[in-house]
């Protein structure tokens, strides 16, 4: 049958957390009362975490499915990739690092039920390092203002997906692309609940400073054209100035003759202006740079193999199939005539 609920897990290098991660997640779900499966992606592991997803799904059979990838493709991609492979009619992602309790996913079916589409979550109190919630604060504000996506707590992956939304994401081929926001896009009555928020029980997180940044370029370049046309007026504005510039040298060079004391007030200026340039270059590089990309049409993940359990009719083929193969050397030999 297919269940009411999917929880989709992306997995990489978490052989420390998850035994914990399965000890609460299924108790959790188990409480809930409905149909449920849990999709674990694991994007290129390189440590015991497919042998630890392996023996999980060995288990629980049931309710367990694991999708493998050949390589890394990023927690996006991964998400993306459940999404393909789960049946359920609400979906939710949670990362694996514990630091969203399994026990509040609760919350969100709930707020799912209630007639909302995509429900994201906010954390309550941030177990974070200062500086990483500083500048995600301050980064989810800045976004908010460039991409008109009203999150609260963009950073945060536990929320929960309508069946609607889902099939619309599944439709998206785009190659970099931030989830939330992509959900957040196509819902038509979102919402957000609190929920609580701990220390991350083992490993350590995977996004660097740099994998941060090239987050919020995604996100960003993603889903606005606001940084170009900021940057046009800024040209504009600049190309106005410098002609200003010009006529106030050129009529003191008239009236007061030619001076040196403004040498280096024009060497700063050559260099602010250089700086603009080559910040207007990348930026414009970041754009061209998804669309040679997007353009290439490569695969954005490759599946090596997905461990899953045959429904019925399809157990029932196996078993035809390999009677058959069984029973087909003993007819050559004349055995049962």
């Amino acid at each position: 049958m297919t269940p009411e609920l999917s929880i989709v897990i992306p997995v990489y290098n978490e052989e420390a957390g998850l035994p914990g991660l399965f000890a609460r997640l299924y108790p959790a779900l188990d409480a809930l009362r409905t149909g449920y499966e849990i999709v674990f992606v694991n994007d290129g592991s390189r440590d015991a975490s497919v042998s630890l997803l392996a023996e999980q799904f060995r288990r629980r059979p049931d309710v367990t499915r694991v999708v493998l990838f050949n390589g890394n493709y990023g927690q996006h991609m991964a998400i993306l990739a459940g999404f393909q492979s789960a049946r359920g009619q609400i979906m939710v992602t949670l990362d694996a690092d514990l630091q969203n309790p399994p026990e509040e996913i609760g919350k969100l079916v709930a707020k799912i039920r209630e007639g909302h589409d995509y429900v994201g979550s906010i954390r309550r109190v941030r177990q974070d390092s200062a500086w990483r919630t500083l500048a995600s604060k301050a980064m989810n504000r800045l976004r908010e203002r460039i991409t008109n996506i009203r999150i609260t707590d963009q950073g945060n992956m536990l929320r929960a997906y309508g069946r609607n939304v889902i099939d619309l994401i599944n439709q998206c081929a785009e190659v970099n692309t931030f989830v939330p926001a992509l959900a957040y896009t196509f819902a038509r009555n979102p919402a957000e609940v609190v929920v609580e928020h701990e220390e991350r029980a083992a490993g350590e997180s995977k996004y660097s400073f740099y994998s941060l940044i090239r987050l919020n370029f995604d996100l960003v370049t993603g889903f606005s054209l606001i940084p170009l046309q900021m940057f046009s007026m800024l040209g504009m504005a600049l190309s106005g100035a410098s002609g200003l510039l010009v006529l106030v040298l050129l009529t003191r060079r008239l009236l007061l003759g030619a001076e040196a004391e403004g040498a280096f007030t024009l060497f700063a200026l050559v260099f602010f202006l250089m700086g603009v340039i080559l910040f207007g270059i990348g930026l414009l590089g970041e754009y061209i740079g998804r669309i040679y990309q997007q353009v290439r049409a490569r695969p954005r993940y490759v599946v090596q193999t997905i461990l899953e359990e045959l429904a019925p009719a399809a157990r029932r083929q196996a078993a035809d199939a390999a009677n058959a193969a069984a029973i087909l050397p003993l007819e050559q030999r004349g055995v049962g005539r």
